[in-house]
């Protein structure tokens, strides 16, 4: 701002204060003033309160337009190689290991390319988790994009995974992207019995054969069938 000469009033608007501020600056929007919402990190309003701010101007119908800026999502995913007719961002993952993998379990099935956040000391955990859950897929892992310091390294998961684990936690903004599912053939009977009990050893049934149905696209009536008949053998978890 400085060096564009500009010297506008600023005021911070983040997570922490988002509702206090919010009704202010809606106050002084409506007295004909001009706000613009900026980040010194990327884009506004992606992964962040922003969009809390446009939905309040909605409301009070003020006009707002937009003037992107940097963005990692988007870079990441132009620098990956994998497709880009089709992706979807799906922010940060849980930092716990059960939420994380549950949420795997639900994108598993999503017919696009993925795009996530990640912390640095948690990367090569997630890519362990997405290697496991979403199989052998060729990802693409973005450090400090439009930076400096950018870096992107490619490959299959388990081997970004490994890479990591090694490696130690990188500095700076992660972004990875991971290529969509590839099309396969219907699963087997025995593929169907081996992810319902991954399934059944960490949720309830009904939990288990929504996992399972959509990770392979065969109808629930079949995947809930052979869930009962699995956990009556298995008997009811501890």
């Amino acid at each position: 701002m400085a060096i564009h000469g500009i010297t506008a009033r600023l005021t911070p608007y983040h997570e922490h204060n988002a509702a206090k501020v919010r009704p202010e600056l809606i106050k002084r929007l409506k007295g004909g003033e001009t706000v613009a919402l900026i980040a010194d990190a990327g884009t506004p309003l992606v992964s962040d309160p922003g969009y809390k701010l446009v939905q309040a101007c909605i409301e009070q119908a003020l006009p707002v337009s937009a003037v992107p800026g940097p963005s990692a999502v988007l870079a990441a995913l132009l620098v990956s190689g994998l497709p880009t007719d089709r992706f979807m961002f799906a922010g940060f993952l849980p930092s716990r290991r059960v939420a994380r993998r549950n949420s795997l379990h639900e994108l598993a099935a999503v017919p696009a390319t993925l795009v996530f956040m990640e912390s640095p000391r948690r990367l090569a955990r997630a890519l362990v988790d997405m290697a496991d859950i979403l199989g052998p897929r060729q990802a693409a892992v973005g450090r400090e994009l439009t930076k400096m310091f950018e870096e992107v390294r490619r490959g299959p998961l388990a081997e970004l995974a490994a890479h990591y684990d090694g490696a130690g936690a990188p500095k700076g903004e992660v972004t990875v992207v991971v290529a969509p599912p590839a099309k396969e053939a219907p699963a087997s009977g025995a593929e169907i019995d081996r992810r319902l009990e991954e399934a059944l050893g960490e949720t309830s049934v009904r939990d288990a054969v929504q996992r399972v149905t959509a990770a392979t696209g065969v109808p629930r009536r079949r995947v809930y069938a052979r869930a009962l008949e699995m956990r009556k053998v298995r008997g009811p978890r501890p």
